[in-house]
């Protein structure tokens, strides 16, 4: 069997860190986290550059996912069939609730967004498909792991990664937390990935019962609830929402 291309390998490692992360990162920390030399990520960066897969800001000289990349995933995007039976029923949760709404599937034990619905007010917002989320700081996350057992022992018995004072990073009381998630039937994410934001998430489960995504809200979390607790009717649309893209997949209704 031939063996890998190394360059192909170290530049697919460059846009998969590039892909999890929320901010730029610079060529030094490219380097450091990947344990390359700065020369080497320097060359595969500067191709990149070229065909569009990574941008740099002019400013910082910091990199990021370029849109070439981005419309390149659309092609699996479009047809992902929870992404497209989602897609109407996205924007009336949007409609019904006044929050942005998301759409994720797992992903290399992560939760990939498929698909992103801005907050109807037209407040500044950018779009988020293809990005990556850690499965214990997000409602989405939550939700899979409840419904996906094993992917929780997968995570660890170590400190998960801290985002937020309230992000839960003990293993042992994010199975908990999962109980919990499993008996109601739904998740919420109360600044645990980003300060003053909140989020809600139920399951979308396909014929066989199996849950193949989660549909989640998110908003500042004044909004999203009243004396710290989620509240229910926002809740009640996001599980209504779930259940009817389900439906849609073929599942048993409940």
């Amino acid at each position: 069997m031939p063996k890998p291309i190394q360059s192909i390998e170290r530049a697919s490692a460059i846009l998969r860190l590039l892909s999890g992360r929320t901010r730029r990162l610079s060529l030094a920390e490219v380097a450091g986290e990947l344990g390359l030399p700065k020369g080497t990520v320097y060359g595969i960066m500067r191709t990149l550059l070229s065909v569009g897969f990574v941008e740099q800001d002019p400013e910082s000289g910091k990199y990021r996912m370029g849109a070439a990349l981005l419309h390149l995933g659309s092609s699996y995007l479009d047809g992902n069939e929870l992404r497209t039976r989602a897609l109407n029923w996205a924007d009336w949760l949007a409609a019904r609730t006044n929050e942005s709404v998301r759409l994720g599937t797992l992903h290399d034990h992560q939760v990939l967004l498929v698909h992103h619905v801005f907050r109807p007010d037209n407040s500044p917002q950018v779009l988020e498909v293809g990005a990556l989320l850690p499965m214990h700081a997000t409602a989405m996350g939550k939700v899979l792991l409840a419904y996906h057992p094993y992917l929780t022992a997968e995570l660890g018995n170590g400190s998960l990664p801290r985002f937020t004072n309230c992000t839960i990073t003990d293993p042992r009381m994010l199975a908990i937390e999962i109980d919990r998630v499993q008996e109601q039937g739904w998740a919420s994410s109360v600044e645990e990935l980003i300060e003053g934001e909140t989020s809600f998430a139920a399951p979308i489960r396909d014929r066989q019962g199996v849950a193949v995504g989660a549909i989640a809200i998110s908003g500042p979390t004044e909004r999203l609830c009243e004396s710290t607790q989620p509240r229910s009717d926002l809740v009640s649309y996001v599980r209504e929402g779930a259940r009817t893209i389900s439906r849609d997949l073929g599942a048993v209704p409940w």
